[in-house]
C-alpha cells in the first residue's frame, strides 16, 4: 500500500493538484480549521482516484501542511497517473 507525501495549501482560490519536482501539492479552498481542509483533501482524493473515502487515510500530519497519506487498492503508478 503506497504512502504519498503531500503538501497541502489551505484557503486557496481554487482546488488544484500540482506536481513540483518530487512533491505533490494540493491546493484546497477550505481553511485549516476543525479538520475542514483534511475532510476536503480526503473527498478530493477519493473523487480523483475513484476510491471510497474509507480507502484513504492520513497517516501523519493531521495538524500540518505536510501530510503522509495511505491509499489502499492502487499502486503508486496508478495513483500518480490519476492525480496528475
Amino acid at each position: 500500500m503506497p504512502i504519498l507525501q503531500i503538501k497541502v495549501i489551505p484557503k486557496a482560490s481554487k482546488l488544484q493538484i500540482i506536481k513540483e519536482k518530487d512533491v505533490i501539492k494540493i491546493k484546497l479552498t477550505s481553511p485549516a480549521q476543525k479538520g475542514k481542509a483534511n475532510k476536503q483533501l480526503i473527498e478530493l482524493l477519493s473523487k480523483r482516484l475513484k476510491l471510497p473515502k474509507s480507502k484513504i487515510k492520513i497517516v501523519s500530519g493531521e495538524n500540518s501542511r505536510d501530510k503522509r497519506i495511505l491509499i489502499e487498492g492502487l499502486s503508486e503508478e496508478e495513483i500518480l497517473s490519476r492525480l496528475i
